[in-house]
Formats: C-alpha cells, sequence, structure tokens
C-alpha cells in the first residue's frame, strides 16, 4: 500500500505546503477545488501529522517534507485506516464495475463481488506506470457517461529538438537559478540541463501551463539588469572581455553555448549598443521551443480527468450517478510542484468521506 507516497518527495514525502490557495491548480473549472482545499486545509493534516508525532521540516517556497521517511506518512495513513476498521486489499484485480438493483454498486473481482452503496474512485493519472497507474478511473468514468477533459503529463521534464539537444546535452547535471515564463505564467526556481533536454523545479512547474508547438522564456540572470550592468562596465572596465564579465554570474560552459564566439573574446569597449542588448536577449530573454515532455514515465502527475462540472465540489459525488465519487488526481484539478497535489488528494477525500 501507498508505493506512490513513499516515491515521493525523494523518499521524504512533500505532503502539503503552507501557502494552499485555487491560484495554485490548473483545472477547467478553477472555482471547484475552492469549496474541498476550504473546508479540509493543510492546517487540517498537519494537525494530523502532529497528533501522530512525526517530525518534519519546512523548505522553500512552504513545502513541508518529513524529517525521517514518507514511511512515517505511510503508517499514520494505514493506523487511521486500521483505528476506522478499513479493510485494505492488494494485489485484486478489479475486472467490472456495474450498478445493480436497489441502487448498490457491484464491483466483480478474480475471485468473488463486493457490493456497496458508495464507490470512490481515487485511482489517480497515467503518471508513473511502472508503479501500477492506469487509465482504469478515466474508464469508469467513461462507462458512466461522465465527461472527462484531455489528459497530458505534467509537471514533467521537457525534451529538445534534435540540433539544440545536440548543442545543450554537453551541458547535462548543469543547474542554475532562472525564472521561466509561459505567456502570463512564470516561476523562479532552479533549471536542471539533461542529456535529453530540461528539468528541474521551474521547468517542471511551468511544462504543466506549455503547449506542444510554442516557446517558453527563460531568463537565467533575473535580478540584474544586464544591459545596465554592460554600460557600465563598459565605462568602469573597457579592457575586459565579455566572457569573464559573464563567467562571474553564470557557468563558463552555458555561456560559451549560448553565446557566439567572436562576442565572448570581444572586450566591453569594443561592443555596440545593439550587441550589448543582444547579449542581454539571450541570457535574459532565452526564447526555446521544446520537442515535447518525457511523457508519463517521468511525470509527476497527469493533467486534467474527470470534468468537475459533473461534480459536486461539496461531496465529490457524480451529478448523474447517486453514490460514485471521484477523488484525488483522477479529476480535472492538478496543483503545483511542492506539495498541493497531496493537498487536494486530502482535501477532496475527506469531502467524500463526509457522505459515502
Amino acid at each position: 500500500a501507498g508505493k506512490k507516497i513513499l516515491l515521493s518527495g525523494g523518499g521524504k514525502c512533500n505532503f502539503t505546503n503552507l501557502d494552499i490557495s485555487a491560484e495554485n491548480y490548473l483545472s477547467g473549472n478553477p472555482h471547484f477545488c475552492k469549496s474541498a482545499l476550504k473546508r479540509y486545509t493543510q492546517w487540517d493534516f498537519i494537525n494530523l501529522v502532529n497528533e501522530h508525532n512525526i517530525p518534519y521540516h519546512e523548505r522553500l517556497h512552504g513545502q513541508l517534507f518529513c524529517n525521517n521517511s514518507a514511511k512515517d506518512i505511510l503508517n499514520m495513513l494505514l493506523k487511521e485506516c486500521e483505528h476506522y476498521g478499513v479493510n485494505i486489499q492488494l494485489n485484486t484485480e478489479i475486472t467490472a464495475v456495474s450498478k445493480s438493483t436497489g441502487n448498490r454498486f457491484d464491483i466483480a473481482l478474480t475471485e468473488n463481488t463486493v457490493r456497496s452503496k458508495s464507490l470512490v474512485i481515487a485511482t489517480g493519472g497515467l503518471s508513473f506506470p511502472t508503479m501500477g497507474a492506469s487509465p482504469f478511473g478515466y474508464q469508469i468514468a467513461e462507462q458512466f457517461g461522465i465527461n472527462m477533459m484531455p489528459v497530458s503529463a505534467a509537471l514533467v521534464p521537457f525534451t529538445l529538438h534534435k540540433h539544440e539537444k545536440a548543442r545543450f546535452s554537453p551541458l547535462s547535471g548543469i543547474a542554475v537559478d532562472a525564472l521561466v515564463a509561459y505567456k502570463e505564467q512564470s516561476f523562479r526556481e532552479n533549471i536542471l540541463f539533461t542529456h535529453r533536454g530540461l528539468s528541474g523545479p521551474a521547468i517542471l512547474q511551468i511544462s504543466s501551463y506549455w503547449k506542444p508547438g510554442t516557446f517558453i522564456d527563460i531568463n537565467l540572470l533575473a535580478d540584474v539588469d544586464l544591459v545596465a550592468l554592460i554600460t557600465q562596465q563598459r565605462d568602469e572596465q573597457p579592457r575586459l572581455h565579455v566572457k569573464n564579465l559573464l563567467n562571474q554570474f553564470l557557468p563558463k560552459r552555458l555561456v560559451t553555448t549560448l553565446l557566439e564566439k567572436s562576442l565572448l573574446d570581444s572586450t566591453l569597449q569594443n561592443l555596440s549598443k545593439l550587441q550589448i542588448v543582444d547579449i542581454a536577449q539571450a541570457i535574459q530573454h532565452w526564447k526555446i521551443k521544446p520537442n515535447g515532455t518525457e511523457g508519463y514515465r517521468t511525470a509527476e502527475v497527469t493533467l486534467g480527468g474527470v470534468d468537475c462540472h459533473e461534480l459536486s465540489s461539496k461531496t465529490m459525488e457524480s451529478n448523474k450517478i447517486a453514490g460514485l465519487y471521484f477523488i484525488g488526481e483522477v479529476v480535472d484539478v492538478t496543483g503545483w510542484l511542492g506539495g498541493y497535489n497531496f493537498q487536494w488528494a486530502w482535501s477532496s477525500g475527506w469531502c467524500a468521506g463526509q457522505y459515502v
């Protein structure tokens, strides 16, 4: 039980965030998640963690991680299940689900059939297929005529086109602070160069917003007015080479890859105003068009899912099928990186739990 929990946060489980709001989520119905997040908050889950005496710490951007291991969160949840008499049945295939007479559900298993008045689908998305991810929840929704929003990999590394992959793959392993933007959305955190493309927190975040065939904009020196800096240094140190100035701020190999050698070898005194602007553009408005993403194999979450317009925001119950509930990642609510998706799981699960 809980294999994906054990995998999360590098084994430390980023179980929630101190700052949770609807703005941290993507959905075709952006108001849908507000009710659940307000009724079962991050503070409610933190209180549960405290009741079980689990030590944790805060990292950047309000992210909360276990001090010891994700096993602490899993064991807490298993203890809560035990306390309430939950029967967990692992390694069991569901072969069919149907609505029977008397407004009950028949869940056909390999060995027997289970009958219930309520059925909660908490099967997640398509991310990490090696951990057992499947489209089962989506298939149940479609079986009962519930609308689905298109799904895609999210919080996922980018791959690059062949010529840019050849250009940037030698930088594999280099991480730099950057402001990554797509249209009106931006994130400031590290980006990481890989053998296949770009990764790191800022890239994962923006991947949830990116549309195939479009560019992202990367600012590698977000705290510097580079045009003003070069102009000033040209007056103060006219014989300083461009590369020596830029190497003070960025890894040498990155600078060499982004700019032409003739420009890097030039002294500041020989730069024209246009060349200064060109340097600033290359570093602070580096536009790159990803070839695609690494897909569900490495994606943290799945974007899209069961249409929120089909569900009650109060109970998570289907508007069409009485007793059928959808919670967590299977629903078209996708959080940012940083504990937001776990909090949506806790909040939506709690709401359904008040009514089943």
